[in-house]
């Protein structure tokens, strides 16, 4: 029940709902993976009960499933072959739009969701804004052959970079490594703080064995900034183009009451 809601969630929420005002009658809208991005498929499958048509292209299965429970229609990228937006959370965003994303593990679909998009928009709640990226654990998707090997390659890679820290971790899920839906593993770089993220992202985008990072960069053209008392800043690169909005959270719909993301 959204009055029971901690603070941060009210705020994914309040973010959420104002994101999905921005999605239009007949628009194809990339749907992003996370609990932030939960929040907005739950306020898009209201819209679609009041009328609207909305196609989707999830980013995992998991929102996929969520997706169809209410009432999205959903296709494939291929199908859609080009989105007029994608809407999708973020675990760190910096003043010029930069992002670190993949705490879910959907980073190589995410990405590739937002390029084919005339727009993205990241909705976060405040907690999530910083002045430099990097004390978020950066996602890098690699394939599992030779995956420490490629760990080693990394490591080798980040001692000529501007890093305050070199740990990295293979995500695990449970006694085994985490598998992405591509049927990859994810290495969690450890980096406290990354002082040049354009440089890193290339250097490890060129390691063999490494598929993609979770470093978004000009990408992003809007951040939707939600706040636990409701408050939604929606927020665009132009200078000025900063916009805010307050939402009621009371008694929730159907489409809210079993929200456990």
């Amino acid at each position: 029940m959204t009055e029971d809601l901690s603070p941060v969630d009210r705020a994914k929420f309040a973010a959420a709902r104002r994101a999905a005002d921005l999605v239009e009658d007949g628009m194809r809208v990339g749907l992003g993976t996370g609990s932030t991005a939960a929040w907005l498929v739950r306020c898009l499958g209201e819209a679609v009960a009041g009328g609207k048509r909305i196609r989707g292209v999830p980013t995992s299965r998991r929102t996929a499933e969520l997706a169809r429970e209410v009432g999205l229609e959903v296709v494939t990228l291929d199908e859609a072959r080009w989105l007029d937006l994608t809407i999708d959370g973020a675990d760190e965003f910096d003043a010029d739009f930069n992002l670190i994303k993949g705490g879910g593990g959907a980073l190589l679909h995410e990405k590739i969701v937002a390029t084919a998009s005339d727009r993205m928009v990241v909705i976060a709640d405040a907690g999530k804004e910083v002045g430099t990226l990097g004390a978020f654990a950066l996602p890098v998707e690699v394939i599992p052959f030779g995956w420490q090997t490629t760990r080693a390659l990394v490591e080798e890679t980040l001692a000529g970079l501007d890093v305050l820290g070199r740990d990295i971790t293979i995500r695990m899920n449970g006694e085994a490594p985490f598998v992405t839906d591509e049927g990859n593993h994810v290495l969690d770089l450890h980096l406290r703080r990354i002082g040049a993220p354009h440089r890193l992202a290339m250097a490890l985008n060129q390691l063999p064995g490494v598929v993609e990072n979770g470093l978004f960069l000009d990408i992003c053209d809007t951040v939707v900034v939600g706040h636990g008392d409701g408050r939604a800043e929606l927020r665009d690169l132009d200078p000025g183009g900063v916009q805010e909005d307050r939402f009621e959270i009371a008694e929730p719909a159907n489409l809210f009451r079993d929200l456990d993301d």
